[in-house]
């Protein structure tokens, strides 16, 4: 077991985690009229390329050879646009072939135009570069592959470059340098544009994951709320059915409806009971019910869901003053949360969560006698899809909870202590955190104290 997995207890991953990562790596599917878009201007230009080159100066070139690759994209466009809706979407290999048809055309100009020779040649690395944006690595190497054997042709196998007088025929070392540029800038391109836009795209994934934790978290917190209010609400009615009961059950005595009141005032403590359950953190405050909790109550219960019985856990607070009032945040508990179960993952016998504050700062520092943090993950903990465990989630879980750390203006560092397993201290500015004062609620954890 390693010492430390940045892939929390996100279970929706482990369901599919080859599917999410495709789903990270490539991003959504391309849109057909993208494009489409893209080969109207790729024709527009071809066309007055053509134009310029062989009507305003003048030079001898096979316009009506040339003109038959334009004319092929403009009827595919026309094809296309009429048989697919404005709304399709082509999947990874349908764009590769789309992007593969634009490369052999304009392998074909180039080939009636000079070959490399030619000063457009670059543009046969722009289809490279789109698929490097938006189709896996596998089908961008396969199309730099075409590419490369395009270009490569197109070094001797080619017809004159238009010129007026003599033919214009470089030296074939130049041809060669024109040749090498080409093939170094397609794996640039492809090494840079891709490893760039897969980078956005899995940051974008993962904050996507962050949203759906924290909303997750909102409708617990709002299930809280609404259970609280519920308990408030039905107090009365209910204090009020057992108050009538008791009347009726001394009235009744023993009577042939007894056993009926004796059972009403059974089942009417009950409830009572239940709602006192749910209702009795904290004070009974009818707005601040489930809403605001003394930050070691706080810890609690963002720790209680993932503790397990055969480890031991511990909440030492020691702080200076009033113990601070904070709002039931779902940033807070989700995150802290994550850190605790993970901490759990890897303890051998206990996790620790140490929490101190004063004036102006509350700290919470979480950790466990484990092996500690693996130096080659220690420096990029926080980052999105960086995991210890392979095959077994995308490594998305500790990116979630300094995310929405942050997120409630924490700042949150990773160490290991020395000798003594790992520990995740998170520190957050106490006027950001303590409601206390403006609510002038006194801390019931300083008075128990």
């Amino acid at each position: 077991m390693t010492a430390f997995d940045p892939d929390l207890h996100d279970s929706e991953e482990r369901d599919n985690p080859g599917a999410s990562l495709t789903k990270a790596a490539t991003g959504a599917p391309l849109r057909l009229r993208t494009l489409i878009l893209l080969r109207w201007l790729a024709v527009g230009g071809q066309a007055g390329a053509l134009f310029v080159v062989s009507v305003v100066l003048g030079f001898p070139m096979p316009t009506l050879a040339i003109a038959i690759p334009i004319a092929a994209s403009v009827l595919l466009n026309l094809i296309l646009q009429v048989a697919y809706p404005a709304t399709k979407r082509l999947s990874d290999r349908e764009a590769g072939l789309y992007l593969a048809y634009d490369v052999l055309q304009l392998a074909a100009l180039l080939y009636l135009t000079g070959g490399l020779q030619n000063p457009f040649a670059f543009l046969i690395l722009v289809p490279v570069t789109i698929s490097a944006t938006i189709l896996d690595l596998g089908l961008t190497i396969g199309l730099g592959a075409l590419a490369l054997a395009c270009i490569t042709l197109l070094s001797f196998l080619h017809l004159p470059l238009p010129w007026r007088g003599e033919p214009f025929d470089l030296d074939p070392i130049y041809v060669v340098g024109i040749w090498t540029s080409l093939a170094l800038g397609m794996g640039f391109i492809i090494t840079y544009a891709w490893r760039v836009a897969a980078e956005a795209r899995r940051l974008s994934s993962a904050v996507a994951a962050t949203r759906d934790a924290l909303a997750k978290e909102q409708q617990l917190s709002a299930l809280g709320a609404l259970a609280a209010a519920a308990a408030h609400e039905l107090g009365t009615p209910l204090a009020t059915i057992a108050v009538v009961a008791r009347e009726l059950a001394d009235e009744i005595g023993d009577g042939p409806h007894g056993d009926d009141i004796g059972i009403l005032l059974a089942q009417s403590k009950r409830c009572r009971e239940i709602l006192s359950q749910l209702s009795r953190r904290p004070e009974d405050m009818r707005d601040t019910t489930f809403s605001v909790l003394p930050l070691t109550t706080l810890v609690e219960a963002a720790a209680a869901p993932h503790l397990r019985r055969a480890l031991r856990f511990e909440i030492a607070a020691t702080g200076d003053g009033p113990e601070p009032l904070l709002r039931r945040a779902p940033e807070i508990i989700h995150g802290l949360g994550n850190l605790v179960e993970n901490a759990m993952r890897f303890a051998r016998e206990q996790v620790t969560m140490i929490i101190d504050w004063d004036a102006d700062e509350v700290v919470v520092a979480v950790s466990d006698d484990g092996p500690g943090f693996p130096a080659e993950v220690l420096e990029s903990l926080g980052e999105p899809y960086v995991t210890t465990r392979k095959g077994e989630g995308l490594g998305l879980g500790v990116f979630i909870a300094k995310t929405l750390i942050e997120h409630s203006g924490g700042q949150i560092s990773f160490f290991n202590r020395v000798g003594r397993g790992a520990e995740v201290a998170i520190r957050w500015p106490r006027g950001i955190l303590d409601i206390g004062d403006k609510m002038n609620v006194p801390a019931a954890g300083a008075a128990e104290r």
